[in-house]
């Protein structure tokens, strides 16, 4: 062979493997990910989350540990692992989760960001104040041990610090981090902010999208892509936009990794949707998904995982909008769950705004010809999300069946999405969504919006409301050109400030989800606070104790 064709099929061959890391970039982790330690250790049950053991720290080269391991095996050959020789093999080889840190405070922390003169109402001023003050124990910063001896972590190294979720999150996430990121920036901690971007854009060039959250377990899946949106709110505040050929490479990664081509009234149409290759069990989540597939034949199985997998991929895991059960209908258990089977509006909605995006930065630099692209992809998907998604009789967007070739009709929050999104091509299909939400019955809560009417058990139903949905409503809305939007934005924006603010004076806290409106961040809060401060009230009351008592005992805190 020539050294010619050498380089040439040298060329292949890199382009094979880049090509099956885009597709599915595996977690080669024999610990963390697959294999006799995890299903052993979390099989055992040693911990009341399945999250705790695959976030500790190993104390010795994984080869030591799995050799280790494998002696273990070989004394008890024909029956169960002791618990007690779990837990003393535990001991010796991995250290408690969080070790991966060291103490950091936000530079770029000040005790008064400007925003905070606009509230009018001294006590919703005084709270956002607090709110501000949380920011300073959300933030960490990496080990550099952890850049330098990887193997020993299931946390992916980020070269700048983070600010997490809190409670049992103990790493970035991405998509939450769109709403901590506008937060920090009317705090006026645009360093961090920056540093949070870069880490994302880190991400996309090590693994061409950006991980569901950062640890290896989560290398197969990702999250809704708001990184654009993220560089916009940065742009807005800063005027540096000099991301764009990294963005491009996760707009990629969506495009020819999560979408499909449907047919319909005789042409072609292409979406996305959620969609992960992967029929192992949740590392992080192990024995729910065991139990769940227990009985299920190995096929059954294998596309079940991965459609929870894909559920998690979506941010709303789980949720019965993604149940499709064995007659075709958005109806059944989580055992039902068909994410990657339906076309989602959010995840289109946000597809359609990051090309618009993406078309306005390329305009930015006058790269015209190439905004031109990407403006006729955002024409294209808003004609596809009109002839599959919309629904003229009902005035609004649903998840389309790929199944059955129909769509979902149940009421989910995400199906106002386009109007968050500004991604319709008629003024009066906007208006037409306002009047759906009114009948919908999603408006009868005094303290925020659903995230669904079906109270199926999962946590992205009812009676929970999660923040970024409040806010996807609400900014949609207030959009709009007539005033009933405008108003009904503000009125929800009351009624979402309020609650909080109830819930955070009963327990200092910021719950991740509520029932039926207790706050999850502080960035939802503190953009609602910015936008209709001059205006909004805390109001008087109380909160309803026995809504709140049993979320204190499950629901992760945000900022705590």
């Amino acid at each position: 062979m020539t050294l010619h064709y050498y380089h040439f099929y040298l060329w292949k061959l890199c382009l094979f493997f880049m090509y099956f890391l885009m597709v599915s970039p595996p977690c080669f982790s024999e610990i963390y990910c697959s294999g006799p330690v995890l299903h052993h250790m979390q099989e055992a049950k040693l911990f009341n989350d399945d999250k705790h053991f695959v976030d500790m720290k190993l104390k010795l080269p994984p080869g030591e540990v799995l050799a280790a391991f494998q002696t273990l095996l070989n004394e008890w050959p024909n029956s169960s692992i002791p618990k007690t020789k779990l837990e003393e093999f535990l001991g010796a080889n991995f250290d408690k989760p969080g070790t991966e840190f060291e103490p950091w405070t936000p530079t770029d922390w000040q005790d008064k960001p400007r925003f905070l003169s606009g509230i009018a109402d001294e006590k919703l001023r005084l709270w956002a104040e607090q709110i501000h003050g949380l920011w300073k124990s959300l933030g960490r910063k990496m080990q550099t041990s952890v850049k330098d001896h990887p193997e020993l972590y299931s946390q992916i190294f980020s070269p700048h610090p983070v600010v997490v979720p809190g409670g049992r999150f103990r790493e970035l996430y991405y998509w939450d981090s769109y709403w901590v990121i506008n937060g920090l920036i009317l705090s006026e901690m645009t360093e961090t902010a920056y540093g949070m971007i870069q880490n994302f854009l880190f991400l996309v060039e090590r693994y061409g999208f950006v991980p569901n959250g950062g640890r290896v377990y989560y290398e197969q899946r990702s999250q809704p892509p708001f990184l654009p949106l993220m560089v916009e709110s940065y742009y807005g505040a800063t005027g540096n936009h000099a991301a764009l050929p990294t963005l491009e490479t996760e707009y990629r990664f969506w495009m020819q990794n999560r979408s499909i081509t449907v047919t319909a009234t005789g042409s072609e149409h292409v979406l996305n949707r959620f969609n992960v290759e992967a029929d192992l069990p949740r590392p992080e989540s192990y024995t729910d998904d065991l139990e769940l597939v227990d009985g299920l034949s190995d096929e059954l199985r294998q596309q079940l995982y991965m459609d929870l997998k894909a559920g998690a991929e979506s941010g709303w895991d789980f949720t019965s909008r993604w149940f499709i059960n064995a007659s075709g209908q958005n109806d059944g258990t989580l055992r039902d769950t068909r994410t990657s089977q339906i076309l989602p509006v959010d995840l289109n909605a946000l597809l359609c705004r990051n090309e618009r995006l993406l078309a306005s930065f390329h305009r930015l630099l006058g790269n015209n010809e190439s905004a031109a692209l990407y403006e006729r992809a955002a024409a294209r998907r808003m004609q596809a999300m009109e002839a599959l998604l919309w629904d003229a009789e009902r005035g609004a967007w649903f998840d389309y069946n790929l199944l059955t070739n129909s769509r979902h009709f149940a009421f989910y929050a995400s199906n106002l999405a386009p109007v968050w999104a500004q991604c319709f091509s008629q003024p009066d299909l906007g208006e037409k969504a306002l009047q759906y939400l009114k009948a919908s019955g999603a408006l009868d809560f005094p303290n925020g919006v659903p995230t669904s009417l079906r109270d199926s058990g999962q946590q992205w139903d009812y009676p929970n409301a999660w923040p970024p949905l409040q806010h996807m409503l609400i900014e949609g809305l207030s959009k709009l050109s007539s005033e009933e939007g405008k108003k009904l934005a503000f009125d929800l924006a009351q009624r979402w400030i309020k609650t909080n603010w109830l819930a955070y004076q009963e327990y200092e806290a910021m719950f991740e989800k509520v029932s039926l409106g207790f706050g999850w961040t502080n960035g939802v809060a503190l953009q609602l606070l910015d936008q209709y401060g001059a205006t909004l009230t805390s109001g008087g009351g109380r909160v309803r104790s026995d809504l709140l008592l049993p979320l204190v005992a499950s629901v992760a805190l945000m900022l705590r």
